[in-house]
């Protein structure tokens, strides 16, 4: 077994945001002007329609309708991971054969929130959504949000699966990870920014990372300096990215909130947030803006 998992959906992943209109409709053409973007800028793949595009509050219709467009617009320049968990396994299955069929390589599956079933039911609705489909499964573990843990004992069981091949680690468990990469080949993927040098360093396959809509050839760089033999470079560069990590997904607000107030701000793809959510209010947007700029001014070529 190698320390390096081959990443089924490449390394950088963006969890892209879903822009909408003034008047709170799905913008499918400035979703593929940002997915144009972050994909000519670095990313190896995008997630639609997971926490950060806003997926409780989007219709079936539109998460087919967002996957179409974005493939469209990135061809097969990028994996599209489709995001299709809910809290009802019938509904999830819908959705998957959904997303095949409008062009996603992958699905993006949270655990089933608010019911918190036991390990034995969350294994039985993982295993009944990856039968159902002929894409790979990422597995969401984000037991802060949904109330449940994917334990490690149950990851290590799904990982026999053929088509649950991925983690979206949010769990801030770094052990339970390591007990499962030591013992699989399930890649892994950071959903947490502070964490991208940290889970690569101990064998993580990349980053799912919602700042990356607004930094993602920054996040790529972190990557790139520790592949090319230079650890001390990518701690500094990910330690560039703490103030505006800090401001985006610390501060009391949703990235989603945040992500779209400061994409709004550099005049790129995003438009409102929906109820119930609300948008950044002034400050916040110059502090992240301000951030913003003294990331970039740091990175390297400039």
């Amino acid at each position: 077994m190698t320390s390096r998992r081959t990443p089924p959906f490449g390394r950088a992943l963006c969890a892209m945001i879903t822009p909408f209109t003034d008047e709170g409709l799905l913008d499918l053409d400035g979703a593929q002007r940002l997915a144009d973007r972050l994909v000519s800028e670095g990313c190896d793949g995008l997630v639609l329609s997971g926490t950060t595009g806003e997926s409780p509050t989007t219709t079936d219709a539109e998460k087919s309708a967002l996957v179409r467009a974005v493939a469209d617009a990135v061809g097969d320049r990028a994996a599209i991971v489709a995001g299709i968990g809910t809290a009802d396994t019938r509904h999830t299955i819908e959705l998957a054969l959904e997303a095949e069929k409008a062009g996603a390589d992958g699905l993006l599956v949270v655990t089933p929130y608010y019911s918190r079933p036991p390990q034995d039911a969350v294994e039985a609705h993982f295993r009944a959504i990856a039968d159902s489909s002929g894409l790979p499964l990422a597995l969401y573990d984000i037991p802060g949000r949904t109330g449940t843990r994917i334990e490690p004992e149950t990851m290590l069981r799904l990982a026999g699966h053929p088509r649950i091949v991925a983690v979206k680690d949010c769990a801030y468990d770094l052990l339970g990870t390591q007990k499962v990469l030591a013992a699989t080949e399930l890649a892994y993927y950071t959903g947490c920014d502070e964490y991208v040098l940290a889970m690569y360093a101990i064998g993580g396959a990349g980053y799912i990372s919602t700042v990356a809509n607004v930094t993602p050839c920054h996040f790529r760089s972190i990557l790139d300096a520790f592949d090319g033999g230079d650890p001390d470079e990518a701690v500094r560069l990910q330690q560039l990215t703490i103030p505006l990590t800090e401001l985006m997904m610390a501060s009391g607000l949703p990235g989603s909130v945040t992500a779209k107030a400061l994409l709004g701000a550099l005049g790129l793809p995003s438009g409102p947030v929906r109820a119930p959510l609300r948008p950044a209010g002034r400050e916040t947007v110059d502090g992240l803006r301000t951030a913003y700029e003294r990331l970039v001014a740091a990175r390297p070529g400039r």
